[in-house]
This record gives C-alpha cells, sequence and structure tokens, in this order.
C-alpha cells in the first residue's frame, strides 16, 4: 500500500538530508509504527506520504514514494485526499471548521459524499470517540486532548485508505489513549485500513503494532523488524522493555501482561527489600515535608469519578503562609462550563506535584489561574504573595512561569538564537543562560533556525528553555514530555529536579504516567473540575489501573514505580 523507494529529503539551506536510504514497504491492513529519537525525520518520513513533503514543506525529495500506485512526487496533497487522511502533531493547524460536528463531517463534503452518508457516519465516529456530549461545543473551547480525538475523528469519517498519524496520542489521557487505538486496531482488522503512525509514548502502542520501523540517528537508514526484534536493539524503548532488559528475560515482554507472566522471580527478590525501597524513594525524590491540608488519621481520597454525594469541605480563609502558592475554594466558570469547584492546593517550595485526570478536567484551567490567565469566579489564589489576575505580567513572571501545550505561543523571534537572546534579557539573566538550557534538553538544535521549522518537541524544549531562564519560584508546565522521546524526558527530568531541590516548586499537569512516577512527590486527580485524590504519587497511581506506571502494574501489589528504582533495589 505504501512503498519507499531509497528515499532521501534535503529541505532548502540544509547541508545534509534529513532522512536518507529510506527503503520499506508497508502492507495493506497492517500498523506500521516508526520510532527513534526526536529530530532524526519521522514527521518528514511520514509527511512524504501524504505529500505534504515536498510539496507543502519545499525542499528536495529523491527517490519514490507510492500510496496505492500513486507517486506522491506527482501527486499533490488534495490528489491523494480520498486515499490519505493525515493527522499531524498540532491539532489546531488542522481545524477549518468552528464546531465538532462540522469539523468532523468537512472531509466528507470535500469528496462530494451523500448528506445521509455523511450523517451517518459522524454519529459513528461521534460514538467511537466518546464525542457525542461535545458534537456542538465550539473547538477552541475544547482541551487538548479533546481537540486531538476531534481531529483524529476528522480523518476517520471519509474511510480513508491509509492513516498517517503523528503522536496521535500525545495529549490523550490514558484511557482516551486506549480507545483511541482500539478504533484503529478495529480499522485495521476489520476494514483493512493501512495505518503508519509515529509516536514517543512506546509504553502505549508498541503491543499493537505489525512491524517497526526505527530511525536510529539522523541521516542513518532505517531497521525494520518486528516489535521485538526492534526492541532489543532500539535506543528508546518503553519501561516495560527496559524492565525486561534488566531482569534478562527471554524473549523480551512488550506488554504488562507478558511481564507480569515472567515477574514472579523478580518480585520475590524485590518482596525482601520494601525498607530498601522507601530508602531509596526518599534519594530519588527528597521529599520535602509538605503541611497537610486534612487530617493524617483520614482514609485516602478514592480514586475514579466524581459519585454524587461527594463534596469536599470548603476550606474556611486562612492568612497567608511562606507557601509558593495557596488556593482556596477555587471555583472557575467559563463559557457557561464549571470548569474548577471547590478546588483546595497549597505548594510549598521544593515540591513538585503532578495534576492527573481525564481530558477536560480542569488542569490546564487550574494552571492558567494560578498564571493569572483565567479570573477565579470564586475562591482566592495567591501565588508568591500575590494575586495573580491582578499583578501585572512584568511583576508576574519572576514569581511564576507556564509552559503551555502549545509552545508557539510563547516564541515569536525569527530564530532559536534570538529567542535565547530575548529570554535571557527578559529575565535579567547572564548571556548565554537561556541557550545553555536548550542544549542540556536537545544538544542538536541549532543557532540560526526558525523556531516554526522545529518538531513539535524541539519547539516545547526551547518554550520550555525561554521560562526557565527567569527561574520562577513556581514553575507550571502543561503537557511537558508531549513529543519528546525519552532520552529528551531523561533530560527534562534531570533538569526539574535540580530546580527543585534549589526550592522551585513545580506544577505540571500530565497525562504521562510514566514521568509523574518518575519525578512527582505527590499527584493530584482531578475529575469534572473537582479533586477527587491527592498524595503520595506512590499511593494515589498505585491505587488506580488508569494512571499506574508499566512497573507498578507488572509488580504490583509491591509498590515500585520506575526501572530506576528496582535497578537500585537490586544493586
Amino acid at each position: 500500500m505504501i512503498r519507499f523507494e531509497d528515499v532521501s529529503v534535503t529541505y532548502d539551506g540544509a547541508l545534509e538530508p534529513s532522512v536518507q536510504g529510506v527503503d520499506f514497504e508497508v502492507p495493506e491492513g497492517e500498523l506500521v509504527l516508526l520510532v527513534g529519537p526526536s529530530g532524526v525525520g519521522k514527521s518528514t518520513v511520514l509527511g512524504a506520504v501524504s505529500g505534504l513533503v515536498p510539496h507543502f514543506t519545499g525542499g528536495t525529495l529523491r527517490g519514490r514514494v507510492t500510496v496505492a500506485g500513486r507517486d506522491t512526487r506527482t501527486h499533490k496533497p488534495r490528489e491523494l485526499a480520498d486515499v490519505v487522511g493525515t493527522v499531524g502533531q498540532d491539532p489546531l493547524s488542522h481545524f477549518v471548521t468552528d464546531t465538532v460536528e462540522d469539523e468532523l463531517a468537512y472531509g466528507m463534503e470535500s469528496l462530494g459524499l451523500a448528506p445521509e452518508v455523511m450523517r451517518r457516519r459522524v454519529e459513528e465516529t461521534l460514538d467511537l470517540l466518546g464525542l457525542t456530549d461535545l458534537r456542538s461545543r465550539p473547538i477552541a473551547t475544547l482541551s487538548g486532548g479533546q481537540q486531538q480525538r476531534v481531529a483524529i475523528g476528522s480523518v476517520l469519517t471519509p474511510h480513508p485508505k491509509v492513516l498517517i498519524l503523528d503522536e496521535p496520542t500525545s495529549a490523550l489521557d490514558p484511557a482516551a489513549a486506549e480507545e483511541v487505538l482500539a478504533v484503529l486496531q478495529r480499522l485495521v482488522h476489520d476494514l483493512g485500513t493501512t495505518v503508519l503512525m509515529a509516536e514517543h509514548r512506546l509504553e502505549r502502542v508498541i503491543q499493537y503494532a505489525d512491524q517497526v520501523v526505527l530511525l536510529p540517528s539522523p541521516g542513518a537508514p532505517p531497521i525494520l523488524g518486528t516489535p521485538a526484534e526492534v526492541m532489543s536493539v532500539s535506543p528508546v524503548y518503553p519501561p516495560v522493555v527496559a524492565l525486561g532488559r534488566l531482569a534478562n528475560w527471554s524473549p523480551l515482554p512488550l506488554t504488562v501482561r507478558d511481564a507480569r507472566r515472567q515477574a514472579a522471580d523478580l518480585r520475590e527478590q524485590l518482596e525482601s527489600r520494601d525498607d530498601i525501597a522507601l530508602q531509596g524513594r526518599g534519594e530519588l525524590r527528597d521529599q520535602p515535608q509538605r503541611p497537610r491540608t486534612r487530617d493524617e488519621s483520614a482514609p485516602p481520597t478514592p480514586v475514579g469519578a466524581t459519585p454524587r454525594w461527594f463534596r469536599r469541605k470548603r476550606t474556611e480563609p486562612t492568612q497567608l503562609s511562606p507557601h509558593t502558592a495557596q488556593v482556596q475554594a477555587l471555583a472557575v466558570t467559563r463559557d457557561r462550563i464549571q470548569a474548577l469547584r471547590h478546588v483546595d492546593l497549597t505548594v510549598t517550595p521544593g515540591e513538585t506535584i503532578a495534576l492527573m485526570g481525564r481530558n477536560g478536567a480542569g488542569k490546564s484551567t487550574l494552571l492558567n489561574t494560578l498564571v493569572g490567565l483565567v479570573e477565579p469566579s470564586a475562591g482566592t489564589v495567591h501565588v508568591g504573595g500575590a494575586v495573580p489576575h491582578r499583578t501585572p505580567p512584568r511583576d508576574l513572571v519572576r514569581k511564576v512561569g507556564l509552559v503551555p501545550q502549545e509552545p508557539r505561543d510563547l516564541l515569536y523571534a525569527d530564530t532559536v538564537a534570538a529567542e535565547c537572546t530575548s529570554a535571557d534579557a527578559d529575565a535579567g539573566a547572564a548571556p548565554g543562560t537561556c541557550r545553555t538550557l536548550v542544549s542540556e534538553l536537545l544538544p542538536d538544535i541549532p543557532d540560526d533556525i526558525h523556531p516554526r521549522d522545529l518538531s513539535e518537541g524541539q519547539r516545547l524544549t526551547l518554550a520550555l528553555a525561554v521560562v526557565l531562564t527567569a527561574k520562577p519560584p513556581l514553575l507550571l508546565l502543561d503537557e511537558p514530555t508531549r513529543g519528546l522521546d525519552y532520552a529528551a524526558k531523561a533530560r527534562l527530568l534531570g533538569i526539574l529536579r535540580g530546580l527543585a531541590a534549589e526550592g522551585h516548586a513545580i506544577v505540571l499537569a500530565t497525562h504521562d504516567v510514566e514521568l509523574a512516577a518518575e519525578l512527582a512527590h505527590r499527584v493530584i486527580l482531578l475529575a469534572d473540575g473537582e479533586v477527587i485524590a491527592d498524595g503520595p504519587a506512590a499511593d494515589v497511581v498505585v491505587a488506580s489501573p488508569s494512571f499506574a506506571p508499566q512497573v507498578a502494574k507488572i509488580l504490583a501489589p509491591q509498590k515500585w514505580l520506575t526501572v530506576a528504582e528496582v535497578r537500585e533495589a537490586l544493586a
């Protein structure tokens, strides 16, 4: 169905090809996963299938790419639209209408399908992706994850023979990601749809792949094989594979179920080391002592959907304390939708908090309230002694910084070097501070490239460096690992741990359960704008089937969260 024949792509002004020696075939009715570190050219390979490369991006494509017998060099994207459906990394750039229902119908209208066919397919897609309650909502009011589901749905409705997906689960909560992947698997198995997908969160997708194509480094030829074959040599791999390598399991497991079948001996080795585990967690997290906001003897808050009878106690206003941030009885109503209700939150210096919950639970709204972008409808918010929405931005930047889901919102210069120079000046930092942070996260970003020409992960890295340059006491991050590979995520963890050790408080909204397990002292679960669980990371995530990391699921009931903890205990 898709055929690459010795393909290379060189963009205008580049000295070396972004990809070269790409030669493989994707058979009809298979799901093929494209993996590799950030910046190796995965998006370029996907763009060559849809015709966006080189017709839209420019540059020179050598070799030949064919889709259902059509040469993408001689067929522009519009001439491939009846065969290929594409979802890029940025859902917002995908939309052409204002509401969910209109967006799902737009592609079919362009192809001239009959109205009754369009209506049936829209209803089917709304049900498949859990979008029924959002059908009339303006797209601009949706959360990032909800927008991503709409983008995926809009390419499913025309029933293309080929789906090209670039990081399709990056903004989805774990349950929504499973739903989307189950839909893709059904399309592959039942309808013979061909799927070529790039994804960094391999723990979510590796078990669904028929084949894996590895791009090991920029310009290197790809390696093709079964998931097990490629994972045994890949520089990027999920925690289940990392644990399998550590324990010398054979065959190498790709799923939690397979790993649990081989984990009995490892669990026995670790069972007698609970004390070591607790010590190891203390060393890894160096958790500061924080004031408790509820009775220590109270049972843990249940994890799950909020029942009708569940109401958190309203906290009586108290005098401000030296906390980095304090939220009391916060409520936010936006566009007649109550995004947050009765939220109480205290953030102490050096503490790292992960906000988790399904798409639309209110995580981004809470972050935006802390940084002053959203005014509370009720309750109080104080950050560093200031009321965020009443504090001038030039003063607020010294107290709190936010890296949003869309990093381009922070980037306006023409080059990476100019962006870093501006960040240093705005923060009053020494020249080169921002550039050093960029190099620590992703070393290969050149100075003279335009931010819009970076991959999604590289653009996020630049935005993060811009915010970190000012070293605000409170750092807020909204989906900070979206588009990052495992190596870049490890470098990000190192920087964030260093900031926490210096006394910076960090609050991040994330669907990345592995990030929460590695980094967070404390996890807060939100549902329908309410806090439904708040406690130590190990207690909260292990109790949740949706938000538990892979290692916790494999080694349950023992409370191990990461491969690093297991490695340290075994040592």
